[in-house]
């Protein structure tokens, strides 16, 4: 009789978890009517200006790769644009939903995210891993559809980012503790490490593992135990990217001076990423006028773009570029603090973290100053599914500043309304 009631106890608390809560979410999916305050458009600005410098940059990038691999030089931005256009539609729509519904969706989104990660073990491998799922089979005569993919580590952030806002939202007064502000909110993320680690995708490990503490510092959780926290998961950090394999000590050179074998056959691109920058100047060769893009640097599209950017538009146009990305990711973190509520605070500075850290990991790793960990430049790079997601991401910021915006202005019409105290008779 125990065991039975055991068992009904567990399928209830699967059914609430996965489908009860998929019925919330939908039942709460758009703003309250009280929430529709007015969209950021200032933010919207300025990512639409983000966004066209890195789509007109990636053609300049591609369009040479493009033609090298498939005679096409609109192999890259055609898709990009597309892609681009539809995710800014899809920002807006997205700006009208309930944030807060999305915590009826993370353990669903949790289920869904970890099938994506397993199914990309058992998917066609590219250049040696498995980061890529082809829903359409990925052969070479599978059909015009077998080459669309995308990486389900792009979904593993956003999911892992929702946990910790969701998670913390729900344990808010016991926050700084270490179960609670630290362990609780990391737990469910080990399935999601212990299979990138198989893809393997280490890059996506070391980026989720400095949302998520991005994430905790701001949020004031387990702050104390920071101290122990922190050089732990350095020490990690160091140790996965020694033992990436063939590469590793190669990921350690650069500027930091790790590597002790010759170093005409270390660390390739990061060299080539060097010579291309160092070609620039202050002003540049001009736009479409880089060398370096000519097959000599690997992942001139995706991983080292910002190289490109260097050489073509030089010192100047390297600084623009990051002007426009610190205006971007301080106007969201000021979205995030306007937030009604912790959650949206939580939220909102896990999306920008993502951005900024990417940003960070990006242009450090092409001008040598960080190790080589391949990760991709924030609207600027080729890939689909990471800019799809990272617009709809923004739409889901949007939503929270309309929230806080509109709890902004019922407080001015509040002020406003509020009696004034009479003013005092002269005697």
């Amino acid at each position: 009789m125990e065991t039975g009631h055991a068992f009904g106890g567990v399928l209830q608390l699967l059914y609430d978890t996965f489908f009860a809560n998929t019925f919330r979410f939908v039942r709460h999916f758009l703003l309250p009517k009280g929430d529709r305050g007015r969209i950021s458009w200032n933010f919207v600005l300025t990512l639409g200006i983000v966004l066209i410098y890195g789509l007109v940059m990636l053609f300049s990038a591609s369009y040479s790769t493009g033609y090298a691999k498939t005679q096409d030089i609109y192999h890259y931005i055609r898709p990009q644009a597309i892609i681009a256009v539809v995710g800014f539609v899809l920002m807006l729509l997205l700006s009208n939903i309930n944030y807060r519904a999305l915590q009826y969706a993370y353990w669903p989104l949790y289920l869904l995210t970890i099938i994506f990660l397993v199914w990309a073990l058992f998917s066609p491998p590219q250049n040696g891993h498995y980061r890529w799922v082809f829903p359409f089979g990925g052969g070479a005569d599978g059909g015009p559809l077998s080459s669309l993919s995308f990486q389900p580590s792009e979904i593993a952030k956003f999911s892992a980012i929702l946990g910790v806002a969701t998670y913390t939202d729900a344990h808010y007064a016991k926050r700084k503790t270490l179960f609670h502000g630290i362990i609780g909110p990391a737990l469910p993320l080990i399935p999601f490490v212990i299979l990138l680690l198989l893809e393997p995708h280490r890059s996506a490990i070391i980026l989720m593992a400095m949302i998520v503490f991005t994430m905790l510092v701001c949020g004031g959780c387990g702050l104390r135990w920071m101290p122990v926290i922190v050089p732990a998961g350095a020490i990690a950090a160091v140790y996965m990217l020694l033992h990436s394999g063939d590469t590793g000590t190669e990921r350690m050179g650069g500027a930091w001076g790790l590597t002790v074998a010759d170093a005409s056959t270390l660390d390739y691109q990061t060299r080539q990423s060097v010579y291309a920058i160092s070609s620039g100047g202050l002003m540049g060769l001009g736009i479409g006028n880089s060398r370096q893009k000519h097959q000599y640097l690997p992942e001139s599209v995706n991983d080292f773009i910002f190289s490109v950017l260097c050489e073509e538009l030089g010192f100047i146009g390297a600084v623009v570029c990051m002007l426009l990305f610190a205006a971007l990711i301080v106007q969201g973190i000021f979205i995030a603090l306007k937030s009604p509520d912790y959650f949206g605070t939580m939220l909102g500075i896990g999306l920008m973290a993502q951005i900024a850290w990417q940003v960070f990991f990006h242009i450090g790793t092409v001008t040598a100053t960080t190790p080589n960990t391949g990760i991709s430049l924030p609207f600027f790079s080729s890939g689909g599914t990471s800019l799809l997601l990272l617009l709809a991401q923004m739409g889901i910021l949007l939503s929270i500043s309309r929230a806080g915006n509109a709890q902004e202005q019922r407080h001015r019409r509040q002020m406003a309304a509020a009696p004034r105290p009479a003013a005092a008779r002269p005697q």
